[in-house]
């Protein structure tokens, strides 16, 4: 999966969606994420869900003679025109605390001195977030568990019926096992084709597995975190690859903008995404990445209004790297892989083969994004198992011709990919 995030706050009204919806497919993604699309409550949080069967009016063209379902359907099916899939996000671990359900029916949320609990987390520091805007569902110990998964699946009906093709399952790891198992199930008896990833960022390895066994397609990994030298990703990898395949991504909605974090290095903006391309099966990046925008998004006070004008445009390198993934199937699949160690700490070397073609990968990456990096070695095809010639597919300056010895000096955060088949 190659995921543009469409951060519908930002994109604006429906009937603005059309240019955005463009430039994705024109970079090569083939699917559009929209965070949720739902009415929110007071506090205007696209996560704090007040009415699950209306449309949020932020998304509304107020001149449209269309129905709000009927827009989000036209804006669905412009996306399928460009060969755009599109997902949604699926928030049922909570709902806004001022929607009616809590009033109506008590007995589906969780319970706290007597008062409907509100979800909360810990902080590293050990500082308890709570937030006051939401209520959390009880799929636990609910009175009413069947009434409770009935109405999951009209939410579910309800998005499918707008042209979704798969959901993000936001906090998936919250919720228990058998719930997905049975609501992913119940869907696809429905929607057999109906995608379903499982937002699992913060919580263990082996809850990830847990949660995937449900019969996700696919989960979140946490590779944006990596400094490219501790052992844990390998060890999730490892331990998660088999069960599910995941998607990286070098930003998020939900994480400060990586441009503003390195100070608009294109270096680092160019190496993290090649590096969430390369390690895992899908890659997404929220809108506004390819320009290197700053400001974070938010998900109550964004609006088109913050569109950025910058001097960054990435869009020929994403659509290049998405190309060479599209490509070559080593790059589409949780497979085996390993760092191989080298004596240069500023270079990061990867194989990786697959298990379902003859296809191998070697990674060469400068984890330097400030400064040139040399690499050398007297031949590549030491670092392989193939018996034909490597060629390089990087997504830009790549070489016509591999030297034997190669000795060269990595551009700052510069990658090469070089793949080769085996006998």
């Amino acid at each position: 999966m190659l995921i543009y995030n469409l951060f519908p706050l930002l994109a604006g009204p429906l009937s603005q969606w059309k240019p955005h919806l463009e430039r994705a497919a024109d970079m090569g993604f083939d699917w559009i994420f929209v965070n949720p699309i739902q009415r929110s409550g007071a506090s205007g949080s696209l996560y704090s869900i007040a009415d699950y069967f209306a449309i949020d009016p932020r998304l509304l063209d107020p001149a449209s003679s269309r129905s709000p379902e009927d827009q989000i359907r036209e804006a669905v099916r412009t996306a399928e025109g460009l060969g755009l899939r599109v997902m949604v996000d699926l928030v049922v671990n909570h709902c806004a605390y001022d929607s009616d359900l809590p009033r109506s029916h008590p007995e589906w949320f969780t319970h706290e001195d007597g008062r409907i609990a509100h979800p909360f987390c810990l902080h590293d520091n050990g500082d308890r977030e709570v937030w006051q805007d939401l209520a959390q569902f009880d799929h636990q110990h609910s009175q009413d568990p069947e009434g409770l998964f009935q109405y999951l699946m009209q939410v579910v009906d309800y998005l499918a019926g707008l042209g979704f093709s798969g959901f993000r399952c936001d906090a998936a790891y919250q919720l228990p096992r058998q719930l997905w198992e049975r609501l992913i199930e119940s869907t696809r008896r429905a929607y057999p084709n109906m995608v379903f990833a499982a937002e699992t960022l913060g919580c263990t390895a082996d809850r990830t597995r847990s949660t995937a066994h449900a019969g996700f397609n696919y989960v979140f990994n946490s590779s944006k975190w990596w400094n490219f030298s501790d052992p844990w990703l390998m060890e999730q990898y490892h331990l998660l690859r088999e069960f599910a395949p995941s998607i990286s991504f070098p930003e998020s909605h939900d994480t400060e903008r990586l441009s503003q974090e390195t100070g608009g290095n294109v270096a680092a903006l160019k190496q993290r995404y090649l590096f969430a391309a390369l390690f895992s099966s899908g890659v997404m990046v929220p809108v506004g990445y390819e320009f290197g925008f700053r400001n974070r998004l938010h998900v109550v006070h964004s609006s088109p209004a913050d569109w950025e004008t910058t001097d960054i445009d990435l869009r020929d390198f994403i659509r290049n790297t998405n190309r060479m993934v599209a490509n070559h199937s080593i790059l589409r699949e949780e497979s085996p892989a390993e760092v191989l160690g080298y004596e240069n700490p500023s270079i990061l070397l990867m194989w990786k083969g697959s298990t379902r073609s003859a296809e191998e990968a070697l990674i060469i990456l400068n984890k330097d994004v400030h400064h040139h990096q040399p690499f050398y070695s007297e031949s590549l095809r030491h670092y392989t198992q193939a018996g034909a010639p490597l060629r390089d597919v990087s997504p830009e300056f790549s070489l016509d011709y591999l030297p034997r010895p190669f000795d060269y000096a990595l551009r700052p955060g510069q990658g090469f990919v070089l793949t080769a088949e085996r006998d």
